[in-house]
């Protein structure tokens, strides 16, 4: 297991793809999963970075493990943010026009799509989303 721990800031959403991606490299994960991932982190960590502790700025947590048969990695994103679960809301509709549709929600569509598991815990004063991609 890798653990990064950084500013929970719009601008780390970068550190935090590259440490992830480093990890990726390392188990030769297939471009396709990769840019799954980077398009969840940039999700994830960004809504983390603009709502978990608005006005202020916390601290966020990114975890990352690896699974074996079949190989797989669990990435979980942790903060002591405001709690809240992003799996709740109603999925959009995505055969509304554009227009007629509220705004927000299909990040964490995509996500929840392109992901093999999404979940959310809220344990001791703590958010936290782990998302896992098989990659075999």
């Amino acid at each position: 297991m890798k653990e990064l721990t950084v500013d929970a800031a719009v601008e780390n959403i970068e550190v935090v793809t590259e440490f992830i991606t480093h990890e990726l490299e390392k188990l030769d994960c297939p471009m396709k999963a990769q840019t799954q991932i980077a398009i969840a982190i940039d999700e994830l960590f960004g809504n983390i970075a603009r709502y978990a502790y608005t006005p202020t700025i916390g601290k966020a947590t990114v975890r990352f493990e690896v699974e074996e048969s079949p190989l797989a990695v669990r990435i979980t994103f942790i903060d002591q943010g405001v709690p809240f679960n992003p799996l709740e809301r109603a999925s959009p509709d995505i055969h509304a026009d554009v227009q007629d549709r509220p705004i927000g929600g299909l990040g964490i569509f995509l996500v929840q799509k392109s992901m093999s598991l999404v979940e959310y815990n809220y344990e001791n004063g703590q958010n936290v989303l782990t998302i896992k991609k098989n990659i075999e």
